[in-house]
């Protein structure tokens, strides 16, 4: 596997937290939250050239969170938006574009043949652009469900990002599922849990953090991001995970993998 973090690990905009990653990570999440308020540093054509020299210098790949206010489940989903963002970063041949189907509504039962219908339209629409269907990865998150992502899966050839802290943070199984999704998975998002989400792995107790590394271990060779958002936060998440592995590579081998 790949071991990654966010593009917000200082404050600072995209492209200085790329040049103070670079060598320290092996992929980062480029994070596009809020287009209008980013747009203005990121990504003009001398940032992508300068981001795509750094990937060849430090061997590094990306990843591209679409902006959080798509609502790619409602009648008027912010398309454009979307595609503006994959079109500026298609240079940087990203390994994979995350997104939220997110709806103003957030209750898919409200009227989910709708809700089904325009989910389906939105994704076509984005991989299309995208070239590869794989390439577009759907996250579970506070307002989609287990059992809603599986929808997904199964209606359109899209690949998946599960995100473990999500899955902890709403009480569910994270290892059940994710050795479910772990076939269709191109990238895992991975980080804290205790007040709120996003903290460091340094929260986690080893004996539920350690199946979670094992199972990335032996059957993952995707992107795991260590989807954090501060130095200490990042620097406390990787000593931990290669703590966790260190445990585990000393009792069992690695074995057989999914490639995404």
């Amino acid at each position: 596997m790949r071991l990654g973090t966010t593009s917000y690990i200082y404050k600072a905009g995209v492209i200085t937290n790329v040049r103070l990653l670079a060598g320290h990570t092996q992929d980062v999440e480029l994070l596009v939250f809020e287009l209008e308020e980013t747009w203005n540093s990121f990504p003009c054509e001398e940032d992508v050239d300068e981001l795509c020299q750094l990937a060849s210098e430090y061997d590094l790949t990306y990843t591209v969170h679409l902006p959080l206010d798509l609502y790619l489940a409602d009648d008027d989903p912010s398309i454009d938006k979307a595609i503006t963002v994959i079109e500026a970063t298609r240079k940087l041949k990203p390994h994979a574009y995350i997104i939220h189907l997110d709806s103003k509504y957030t209750d898919p039962d409200r009227d989910f043949r709708t809700w089904e219908k325009n989910t389906l339209s939105s994704l076509e629409a984005l991989m299309e652009v995208a070239g590869d269907p794989a390439r577009i990865c759907v996250e579970n998150h506070d307002t989609l469900f287990p059992a809603v992502l599986d929808h997904v899966l199964d209606m359109a050839p899209v690949s998946c990002c599960p995100d473990v802290g999500h899955l902890w943070k709403n009480g569910h199984n994270a290892l059940k599922y994710l050795e479910h999704w772990l076939p269709r998975a191109r990238v895992v998002h991975l980080h804290g849990v205790s007040d709120t989400d996003h903290q460091s792995l340094s929260v986690v107790p080893p004996a539920q953090l350690d199946p979670i590394v094992n199972t990335l271990n032996r059957h993952f060779r995707g992107v795991v991001t260590l989807e954090v958002f501060n130095k200490a936060d990042f620097l406390d998440s990787v000593e931990v995970f290669w703590n966790s592995l260190a445990r585990l590579m000393r009792r069992t081998p690695a074995v057989d993998s999914y490639a995404m």
